[in-house]
């Protein structure tokens, strides 16, 4: 059953404005809903600002002391201390920390269980809507607690890059439990996903994996009805980053300095991500996923006119036109990652058909129908195959030369 019109836009900062820009509209049976302009956007306007119903940073993530608000999942390191972790530079020093945006000083942790957060909003709105359900208490810490060996079991199956998290289900789930109002939820819930049981196995199989499956699902969430849930997180979970050095690196380009402090500046930020990258690789935010209600009426294009970002440090979901968009032109974002879009078309569907399961028909696909049915990875084998050949034959022709 999908959720009424008024509560596609409850989540958004503004939802009134925004109900004046966009709206949702049905498609077909295969492509479902979409989100379409109301009125001319122009390229680099925010189209609206969102929270998700609910959200959980990726275990791993958390486990390498990547350090998140157990609510809003924003980065609670100051950004000398994010640089100096990243870096594996304890003595580095930032200039300009007065950019720093990370107010330490009103950082609380929960009494009981000591899981932190950054302020004593994010506090009691976690209690509030699921924290008092899953809070483990003095056991947070017990290796042997039923929550903490879920959490190691679903690790050994699911290894960085994350794409999801255990935890966002059962915070679903705890959120419904302690509502007030349990229908209301589930019915927000409901509007994500509605797929038929061999979709749902398909998914929830990719997620779970064969041993997770079997060994702990039945144990740990006993309700039928959980493994939807797997569906409807593989299918709308949306990837959330966050990073106080981002942050401050934004505040740093901002500032008016004089031409030599400027260059300075920049040589200092470019260096200091090259020993990041040294040091730590790609890994560099808090990482963690949501369900956003209005975002999730937007479907997947390879060219798309949308995008979403996290500027605020928090889980505050930012969709921004990336071109002019008209009236009554459909908004659209992409499932895939820039260096992902570049594939092969077959290559795109293979990611899209395992991971969403649809099959795109954007223009771009569609312009690209008549390519033959590889992987980029066999075209880069075939490629390697063909410089082999060709590197030989002039081996062979300078050895008959000599």
């Amino acid at each position: 059953m999908a959720a009424p019109m008024d509560d596609m836009f409850s989540f958004c900062v503004d939802p009134g404005k925004v109900a004046g820009s966009v709206e949702v509209r049905f498609i077909d049976n295969i492509k479902g809903k979409g989100l379409f302009a109301k009125k001319s956007i122009k390229k680099g306007d925010s189209i609206f600002i969102e929270r998700p119903l609910v959200a959980a940073q990726f275990l791993w993530n958390a486990l390498y002391k990547y350090k998140a608000c157990e609510f809003c999942l924003r980065a609670l390191e100051t950004a000398e201390e994010n640089a100096r972790r990243l870096s594996g530079n304890p003595g580095l020093s930032l200039p300009h920390p007065e950019l720093c945006c990370v107010r330490p000083e009103l950082h609380q942790a929960c009494p009981q269980c000591q899981v932190m957060y950054c302020s004593s909003e994010c506090r009691q709105a976690a209690a509030d809507q699921y924290h008092r359900a899953l809070c483990l208490g003095p056991s947070q810490e017990d290796p042997e607690h039923p929550i903490n060996k879920l959490k190691d079991a679903w690790r050994s199956m699911h290894y960085p890059p994350e794409t999801s998290s255990i935890m966002l289900m059962a915070r679903m789930v705890a959120l419904v439990k302690q509502a007030k109002d349990k229908a209301h939820w589930q019915k927000l819930f409901s509007h994500f996903c509605s797929r038929a049981a061999n979709e749902e196995e398909e998914i929830a199989h990719k997620l779970l994996g064969e041993q997770f499956r079997v060994s702990y699902l039945h144990v740990w969430f006993v309700p039928e009805g959980f493994r939807s849930l797997f569906a409807l997180v593989g299918t709308n979970g949306q990837g959330i980053g966050t990073s106080s050095l981002s942050q401050w690196v934004h505040a740093c380009d901002a500032l008016e300095l004089p031409a030599q402090q400027r260059e300075h500046l920049d040589s200092f930020i470019d260096q200091l991500y090259k020993d990041i990258e040294k040091e730590t690789g790609d890994f560099l935010n808090c990482e963690g996923s949501g369900l956003f209600m209005l975002q999730s009426s937007c479907n997947h294009s390879c060219i798309p006119n949308a995008e979403a970002s996290f500027p605020d440090n928090n889980f505050l979901l930012h969709l921004s036109a990336l071109n002019d968009i008209n009236p009554g032109e459909e908004i659209c974002i992409s499932y895939l990652d820039c260096c992902q879009r570049d594939r092969s078309r077959h290559s795109r569907h293979k990611i899209l058909r395992e991971n969403y399961l649809f099959v795109c028909s954007c223009p771009k696909c569609v312009s690209q129908m008549d390519e033959l049915d590889v992987t980029s990875e066999e075209e880069e084998e075939e490629e390697g195959e063909a410089e082999g050949e060709t590197e030989g034959d002039e081996m062979e022709d300078e050895m008959t030369d000599v």
